[in-house]
């Protein structure tokens, strides 16, 4: 069974627009907000991300630079 989640002082605003939206998308607003929660929590925040890209290895170039690389990519698919 799922957790209880409690909101409080939910700007009227924004509770309008959330309402419009389940209601567009033919659901109650507890359900649209779970799911919207649901979605959010699945995305990495940027601090994981970053931390995802200082854990991996470098990568080698050979010498050359990324500009470098990005050129020779466009020449080979130019023709």
């Amino acid at each position: 069974m799922g957790k209880l989640l409690q909101i409080r002082d939910v700007p009227e605003d924004v509770h309008r627009t959330l309402k419009a939206r389940a209601a567009e998308a033919g659901q109650s607003l507890s359900e649209f907000v779970r799911q919207e929660l649901a979605r959010v929590a699945t995305r990495p925040t940027e601090q994981e991300l970053a931390r995802r890209l200082r854990s991996r290895a470098p990568v080698d170039l050979g010498g050359r630079t990324s500009a470098q690389l990005v050129n020779e990519v466009r020449d080979e698919t130019a023709g």
